[in-house]
């Protein structure tokens, strides 16, 4: 693999929410146990600049929704050497609010997101209150702000962002959904953000129960699969597990920022 198109990925880590495991699940869960979602940004380092993959929330957002702000963003990214203003790509996964805040933070970038999202976020499928709850309209107007000033690079289906680095509608959770495949020093890595919030559910074929279409879902699962080197290189987008299963960035950083282009611990 040559330097110019493999990556290093940094998850931060941001936010946490408690909740029993039959609230991640259509249909429940017969279990019924504490079964929390941890809240990330991703950071894709490489010798071709350094990406943002989701903005998440901001502490205010976090009181709205009943979210625990850990840390801001701005604070992991720093931790890492990232300086927000410096950023000139951020690819947004899709527009809920714990994926697409912080709107302020990256001045510089140009945003990435599928035509499909856009447009579900902003047309008749809003006037649903199940459909619109994920979405916060300040977040959603922001970004048909940052469209004006040309700063939005639209993208149908699956696009190249950069060498090694790939972008791949999955639908589902939200209709324009998408994840990031990476190339890294052990693979390719799916970031799947929402594609599945835990590895149960593409372990499982289990549904969370925010969805636009669950058939889309289940069908997101095999394609996640398809891209990735092997299963263990799917990372699930609100998983507490992901901190547990690979290494701190750099001393000081455990339980906050880890590196998912190193080897998942044994």
């Amino acid at each position: 693999m040559s330097d110019e198109d493999t990556y290093e990925i940094y998850a931060v880590h941001y936010a946490h929410h408690d909740r029993q495991s039959p609230e991640n699940y259509i249909g429940g869960d017969p279990h019924d146990i504490l079964q929390p979602l941890d809240y990330y940004v991703w950071a894709i380092v490489g010798g071709r600049g350094t990406y943002i993959f989701d903005t998440g929330f901001d502490e205010a957002m976090g009181k709205r929704r009943m979210r625990t702000l850990v840390r801001p963003v701005a604070d992991g990214l720093k931790a890492v050497g990232i300086a927000p203003e410096s950023v000139e790509n951020v690819i947004v996964s899709h527009l809920h609010y714990d994926h697409t805040g912080n709107y302020g933070l990256f001045p510089r970038a140009k945003y990435h997101l599928q035509d499909t999202e856009m447009a579900y976020a902003t047309g008749r499928c809003m006037c649903h209150a199940f459909l619109k709850m994920p979405f916060e309209e300040e977040d959603v107007v922001a970004m048909v702000r940052k469209l004006f000033a040309g700063r939005v690079v639209f993208h149908d289906g699956a696009e190249e962002i950069a060498p090694g680095m790939t972008v791949h509608k999955i639908g589902g959770h939200s209709k324009g959904l998408q994840c990031l495949r990476v190339k890294t020093r052990r693979g390719h890595v799916v970031l799947a953000s929402d594609a599945t919030h835990l590895y149960t559910h593409f372990e499982q074929d289990r549904v969370y129960p925010v969805t636009y279409n669950p058939a889309e879902v289940l069908a997101g699962y095999d394609i996640l699969r398809k891209l990735a080197t092997s299963a263990a290189h799917v990372i699930p987008g609100h998983d507490p597990a992901v901190l547990e299963r690979y290494p701190a960035a750099r001393q000081g950083l455990e339980g906050w920022v880890v590196r998912l282009d190193a080897d998942p611990r044994g």
